[in-house]
């Protein structure tokens, strides 16, 4: 089925497989971000009161994350810092950077020089580009997970035509006939579907298994 409204809130995204730390000086102030993957808002302030007590000295402990493959969950904190300086920024470069199901936290230690608002969003924006460069993420595309049936003269032209939609395999069992276990973006799913029926005159046999996001 090809892709249409049904399907348009199925966007690809990023999903974290590896956090990161980065940290910046500022006119001494010390600044550490802290990244890491989280799958629910429950996960995610754990982090942030892990952080909390792990940089119990600092001055301020600000936070952001994000939740859901279409960002269904969103929170900041400032913690302390003048309005809109910290933890809004941070959130706005997670929303920016496509990663979903990802909190960071960023510690400061005041080094005794005001930055000015300008100069906080800098550095907190700044910290948290640094470390989401270093972290690891995959792209997460929503697709169809399904089977083809058919007789060993037809695998040829199956597999060309998934080659052809750079369309790879998961399994595949040689038996009286051919099984081969297929996902597919949603977007291009509708369209296989018609080109392998007519190019084995009907012999494939196509059955869907599920829905789902899965990593490119």
């Amino acid at each position: 089925m090809e892709k249409d409204s049904t399907y348009q809130d199925y966007e690809a995204f990023l999903l974290l497989t590896e956090g990161a730390e980065a940290e910046l000086v500022e006119k001494k102030s010390r600044f550490i971000a802290t990244v890491r993957p989280v799958a629910s808002e429950t996960e995610a302030e754990a982090f942030i009161e892990e952080m909390k007590k792990k940089y119990y000295d600092a001055r301020h402990n600000c936070s952001a994350f994000v939740i859901g493959n279409r960002a269904q969950v969103t929170r900041s904190s400032d913690d302390g810092e003048p309005g809109g300086t910290a933890g809004r920024p941070m959130l706005e470069v997670l929303l920016g950077s496509g990663i979903r199901n990802v909190a960071v936290v960023v510690t400061r230690y005041f080094g005794g020089t005001l930055l000015g608002t300008g100069g906080l969003v800098r550095a907190y924006t700044g910290v948290v580009k640094e470390a989401l460069e270093k972290c690891v993420a995959v792209r997460q595309q929503f697709g169809v997970r399904f089977t083809v049936r058919t007789d060993y003269n037809s695998v040829g032209k199956i597999q060309y035509l998934l080659a052809g939609s750079n369309v790879k395999m998961e399994d595949s069992v040689y038996e009286a006939d051919v099984v081969l276990t297929v996902t597919a973006p949603i977007e291009v799913y509708g369209r296989l579907c018609k080109e392998m029926t007519e190019a084995t005159s009907g012999r494939a046999q196509i059955t869907e298994l599920s829905r789902l996001y899965f990593s490119m």
